[in-house]
């Protein structure tokens, strides 16, 4: 599985355990929810400063989620 796709399994799963729909998820952490779903679908890989924004609006340690990617 290529890391971007492997990302996007890992947010969909942490976004879901929150109860976020991706609108929210978008609204918190700024960001479009195109983008969103694309990172979610594989289609798009996210650069550190979209991984911190991610986290804090879900939550938790950018570390957390990072851990996820490499279950």
């Amino acid at each position: 599985m290529e890391l971007k796709e492997a990302f996007g399994k890992a947010l969909k799963s942490l976004r879901t355990e929150k109860e976020f729909t991706q609108e929210k998820l978008a609204e918190l952490s700024n960001l479009d929810v195109t983008f969103i779903s694309k990172m979610e679908n594989g289609k798009l890989q996210p650069s550190l400063t979209t991984i911190f924004s991610i986290s804090q609006a879900l939550g938790v340690k950018a570390s957390y989620l990072i851990e996820k990617i490499e279950e």
